[in-house]
């Protein structure tokens, strides 16, 4: 099927180009998001009527793009989420979730900008490219963590097995504490013990009398 562009779509071609495409991505995916018609005749004249005009709105929506990724490439957005010891999610980090977390932080972006190849499903530092304009792609980070404090960490270059190996070591050296501080106790209970006089039973005229 042939379809006449609106704006660049990526890997596909650029404005005003005519191109080939599935009647399935056409009908679900250009056609209904404004960004291609139908390659007739008369939508082709149409588009030659309207590029002038279709060019200065793409030249200002990309104006206002590269502003916005300016601002918005390279930052980082913290997402708190319930994972395993062995930092698997329970559930997952989706675009809606990434474009959230951004919304909240002040930047204006919808999930169907972000890209993800898959959801995300382990805590950890995550790179995501989000596309403000058919032109304009920049990247975030996503730092997902149990906690504040833990997302602090991984942001300070921990990984999360680096963080489980330093919570495991920090737990053994508490035990060895512990038992040190017992061993302790045992032995200054042991030296009272030992330290005071014997002494033996007296007769009962105030001698003292032998042991066996």
């Amino acid at each position: 099927m042939q379809v006449i562009l609106l704006e660049r779509v990526a890997k596909l071609g650029q404005m005003g180009e005519v191109v080939d495409v599935k009647p399935g991505y056409a009908r679900n995916f250009l056609l209904p998001q404004g960004k291609a018609l139908t390659a007739s005749d008369a939508n082709v004249k149409a588009f030659e009527g309207r590029k002038a005009q279709l060019e200065a709105d793409n030249l200002e929506t990309r104006k206002e793009a590269d502003a916005l990724g300016t601002k918005l490439d390279g930052e980082q957005f913290i997402i708190i989420r319930q994972a395993s010891d062995a930092g698997a999610l329970y559930g997952s980090v989706t675009t809606r979730d990434a474009a959230d977390a951004a919304t909240e932080a002040g930047y204006t972006i919808n999930r169907s900008q972000v890209a993800l190849q898959a959801p995300i499903k382990y805590l950890g530092l995550h790179k995501v490219s989000v596309r403000l304009h058919p032109e304009v792609e920049i990247e975030i980070e996503l730092n997902v963590a149990r906690s504040p404090e833990e997302a602090e960490l991984q942001a300070a270059g921990k990984s999360i097995q680096e963080l489980a190996a330093e919570e495991e070591a920090a737990a053994e050296f508490e035990i060895s504490e512990l038992f040190d501080d017992i061993g302790g106790a045992a032995d200054e209970f042991g030296d009272d013990g030992d330290s005071g006089p014997v002494t033996t039973p007296e007769s009962d005229d105030g001698e003292e009398q032998p042991r066996d």
